[in-house]
């Protein structure tokens, strides 16, 4: 039976994880949506499509770059989690 601990421990694993693969698109998104809102506020043209589709863009190419990546950070945290799996089924 797992203790306390340990599901602490796996649950701040799994978060870490998932952070970590998630922020670098969430970054992108932010910071396209901050230049597209400047953009906006500059010329005074205020279309929601205007600021959906270069962040829909941006967020796809980060995908398409970063997923090599992100599927390597998933195998190795996978692969450590089921090596070491004993602790969790006692």
């Amino acid at each position: 039976m797992m203790g306390p601990e340990q599901a602490v421990d796996l649950a701040r694993l799994t978060m870490e994880t998932v952070l970590w693969i998630a922020a670098p698109i969430l970054i992108a998104a932010t910071i396209v949506s901050l230049l597209v809102n400047i953009a906006q506020v500059l010329t005074s043209i205020q279309d929601a499509t205007i600021a959906t589709v270069p962040r829909l863009a941006a967020v796809a190419g980060a995908v398409i770059l970063l997923s090599p990546w992100m599927l390597r950070r998933l195998i190795t945290f996978t692969a450590q989690l089921f090596s070491d799996f004993h602790p969790y089924v006692r």
